[in-house]
């Protein structure tokens, strides 16, 4: 009994043998093919890490071109608008000086149309009176032609045209040209820029007819060839003479505009912010005040006192 029993016992031990040894191989070829996958996923992983790595340095390279570019750019960018910058300064600085010339011109037409207006002006009354003298001839001839020819002919006195007889016209003559000479002499050598031979026709103007309606304009353009010149301290005293002597000229506005710009061209940056101001404050809406407005937005002042 006993020893069918340890039979028995001998058989289960090796059938468990058996089947252990049957049964062993499988899990070892389980773990085996986990580590097989591992392996291929963290083989997967460093490819995809080191293709990554690869895509970043790309991207960096072409990053760091566009970069270089950009900063060229940037570079080339800044050149130009400094030239630019340049270019607008010399503008402006060119502009300056032909806007006052212009100004000059421009003044100079529109005297010119004041002038052919004033004459115009004298002209028609100059007619009226001339057709008044007529009338009155006629009459006075009209009256005394029967007694002298019985009325059959006009007096042998008389212009066929209608006009005044020739006995009656006379040229009256001085020893200094003519007010209309003078002016009209100097307003159009200053606007050709012969300045020296404007200042003496202006002068002997304001020499003979220093008392007409024109003598203000006349000294306002001395101190437009005097500025012309460069002569600055000149031509603040030719515009302080329009201010003090002509106290009712339509030359006031561009003359306090001359003046504080002409007050600039000599250091006296004070007076000259002062008379600009005085330009906005009298004379607003016009082109003075335009003109005072950007000098002293140029010079980066206030167009008025603050209070």
């Amino acid at each position: 009994m006993r020893n069918r029993n340890v039979a028995a016992f001998t058989a289960a031990l090796i059938a468990g043998a058996i089947a252990g040894s049957m049964a062993g191989p499988r899990p070892v070829n389980a773990v085996a093919r986990e580590i097989i996958e591992l392996q291929r996923d963290v083989t997967t992983l460093l490819q995809g890490q080191k293709d990554l790595a690869n895509q970043m340095t790309q991207d960096h390279t072409v990053l760091k071109t566009l970069v270089e570019q950009t900063g060229d750019s940037v570079n080339k960018l800044g050149g130009t608008v400094g030239s630019m910058q340049k270019s607008v300064q010399d503008v402006q600085a060119n502009s300056g000086a032909r806007l006052d010339t212009m100004s000059t011109q421009v003044q100079g037409l529109s005297d010119n149309l004041e002038e052919i207006k004033s004459r115009l002006g004298k002209l028609n009354q100059q007619l009226v009176d001339l057709q008044n003298t007529v009338q009155n001839l006629d009459s006075k001839i009209s009256g005394s032609a029967p007694a002298a020819n019985g009325g059959s002919t006009p007096p042998a006195a008389s212009n066929p045209s209608g006009g005044v007889p020739v006995a009656a016209s006379s040229a009256p003559g001085g020893p200094a040209p003519s007010a209309d000479t003078l002016y009209s002499n100097g307003l159009r050598d200053i606007t050709s820029g012969k300045y020296d031979l404007a200042r003496s026709e202006f002068q002997d103007y304001l020499k003979y007819y220093g008392d007409t309606d024109l003598a203000s304009n006349a000294q306002f353009y001395l101190g437009e060839i005097a500025y012309s010149q460069k002569q600055y301290e000149q031509a603040v005293n030719e515009y302080d003479k329009v201010l003090s002597n002509y106290p009712k000229s339509f030359k006031l506005a561009p003359a306090h505009l001359k003046k504080g710009m002409a007050l600039l061209e000599v250091g006296q940056k004070t007076s000259a912010i002062r008379e600009l101001r005085d330009v906005i404050k009298r004379y607003p809406g016009t082109e003075e005040d335009r003109r005072a407005r950007a000098k002293l937005k140029e010079l980066g002042v206030a167009t008025a006192v603050a209070r």
